[in-house]
Formats: structure tokens, sequence, C-alpha cells
């Protein structure tokens, strides 16, 4: 009987994920993240655990390392930035996320927040809420331009969403979109920062994209533009977000992630008029998280028995496996 880490906050004992692994023969611990965790507490819960389905948990080499028995770990998720996958093909742990589980609840969150930041809907309820009654213009969307950075599933789910509110449609890949996309114009970064409205970021985190949108890129961006990003904290430079929005220059962003979360209470994203900072919630709908958490089991029980669909990596080589854990 295999044991089964599962830190996903949303998965519970007794629910579906739960039985079908037991029904599947395996033994569950469940250690639901919600924070942070630190480096002993995550080698203390992986220890005997052979399979993990896991949220956002720093899966370093340092951890993978001391993980002996660990052979598959599942991100119930698309990104899968915080595992080393290097570290984990030398140690012969495959990893494996869900490529495009939650693109419809992240597209539609999108279009929401772009709504939320455009009619400055967060502020007038607040403000009525503390008695006021606030009575600022915000701006429509139609005849406006959205510039999408990456073009994954949530990004191509949004093009339908933006084109339906009259939007246009530019974006910036590294990739091919791999078929004709005649309502959506591929243009270079600094054209779609010139000529957007809107900048929405949905690319993965990667070195080369950490801190893309940097105090240069906001510059590259009209005063009346806003910033949404529910890809990856990092990839927004948090400094320059908050200085470029206090100087009036952009006029204001919607961030569903941020460089720590929870977001800590010194931020400098804290009390900017025109920052509104959610909490991570973008591919999270009943329905996204009940897909997500069935095909995270069975991509788990598919992995450990050698049959992944969703690999990340190859992790047939093992030589480094003792060296590693010294």
């Amino acid at each position: 009987m295999s044991r089964i880490l599962i830190t996903t906050d949303y998965l519970k004992p007794g629910d579906p994920v739960d039985v079908y692994l037991k029904e599947h023969g395996h033994q569950t611990v469940h250690a639901p993240l919600r924070g942070r965790r630190d480096r002993d507490e995550l080698v203390r819960l992986l220890d005997g655990v052979e399979g993990a389905i896991i949220a956002n948990e720093p899966m370093t080499t340092d951890v993978l390392a001391s993980a002996p028995d660990l052979k598959a770990v599942v991100r119930s998720g698309v990104g899968y930035d915080s595992v080393d996958v290097a570290a984990a093909s030398e140690l012969g742990i495959l990893v494996s996320n869900l490529p495009g589980i939650n693109a419809n609840a992240v597209a539609e969150f999108t279009m929401g927040a772009i709504l939320a930041a455009s009619r400055r809907l967060v502020e007038l309820a607040v403000g009525v809420a503390e008695g006021r009654w606030p009575r600022t213009d915000g701006h429509e969307l139609r005849g406006s331009t959205l510039g999408l950075i990456g073009f994954g599933a949530a990004a191509r789910a949004v093009v339908p969403l933006a084109r339906a509110f009259g939007m246009t449609v530019l974006c910036r890949t590294g990739m091919e979109p791999g078929r004709d996309v005649p309502e959506v114009e591929f243009v270079d970064l600094d054209t779609l920062l010139a000529r957007s409205d809107v900048v929405s970021v949905h690319t993965a985190l990667t070195p080369a994209t950490r801190h893309l949108i940097d105090a240069r890129a906001l510059r590259l961006m009209k005063p009346t533009a806003l910033l949404v990003n529910t890809a990856r904290g990092a990839i927004v430079d948090e400094n320059a977000l908050a200085t470029a929005v206090r100087d009036g220059i952009i006029a204001g962003a919607a961030l569903d992630v941020c460089e720590v979360e929870p977001l800590p209470q010194d931020s400098v994203l804290r009390g900017v008029p025109g920052i509104t900072v959610y909490s991570h919630m973008a591919g999270q709908t009943v329905e996204a998280r009940e897909a997500a958490g069935r095909e995270a089991a069975v991509e788990l029980v598919n992995a450990l028995s050698g049959r992944p669909a969703f690999r990340v990596n190859d992790p047939s080589v093992r030589r480094f496996r003792v060296a590693l854990r010294g």
C-alpha cells in the first residue's frame, strides 16, 4: 500500500479523490497548504511517501533528495514552477501537471478582473460599505485593446470573451499559435505594451519571464492602461508596479498572484490606490476544483503505474539519487 501525501487545500479525507485513491490501494495523508510551509515540515510530511498531489509546495532539490521513497508528484493545477523539475528528473521522480484543467475558470476571472478594474467596482463597493456614495466614472471595454502575454489554454479561452465585449486582441507569445487565429494579432512585447488598454499576463514563470513586467515595460504602457496578472506573481516587479501606479505611469492593476503568498502585511502593493490584489483564486471554481482533483488522482495512479499522461520531465536517469542524498 503506497502512502500518498495530499496538500491541495480543497481536497479532504472522504471526498471522491480520497475514495478513488483508496480504491486503488493507496493510503492517503492530508496536510492542506494554507499559507507558507517551511522545509523541515515538508520533509517530515514526505517521509515514507511514494506519491504526492501538491499545491504550491517548494519542492526544492534538498526537499526532493530528502524523500527517498518519492516516485511521483502531481501538481493539481497548471503551473509547476515550485518544483525543481531538473532535480526531480535526476532523482528519478516523475512530475506531472494538469494542462488546461482550469482554463475556463481563469479566463472568466480574467474578464471579471478587467471589468472590475475598468469600472472601479471594488473601489465603489468599498466606498458604499464605508458609508459614502462614490460616483467615480469608469471605462467601457468596447473599442479597447487587450494584450495577452502568453497564449496557453487560459489566454486562448479569454479571446472569445474579450471579443464578445468588442475588444481587439493582441498577443505576444514565444510559442507558435499552432493554428490560424484571425481574431488575434501577434506582435512583439514592446508593441503590445504600447498599444494595449489592458495587459493581461498568462505566461509561465521562467528565468526569462521573471520580472518581465519591470519599470521599463511599465513605462511603455499607456497612462490609462491596466495590468492584470493571473499567472505568477514574480513575472511582475512589484516595486516597479507600485511606483508606476502611484506616479500615474499606468492607471492601475488587478493581481490574483503575488511574489510572496499570502500577501505580506508590509508589501509595497498595500495601500496603493488603483491596485487590487486577490487571493490566488482565478482557477478556483467548484467546477475547476472537481475536475482538477479528479484528474490529479487519475494522473497520480497512472504515474505510479508507469503510465503518466501529463508528465513534464523524464525521470529515467537516476544516477544522482544517492549522491544528492549524501
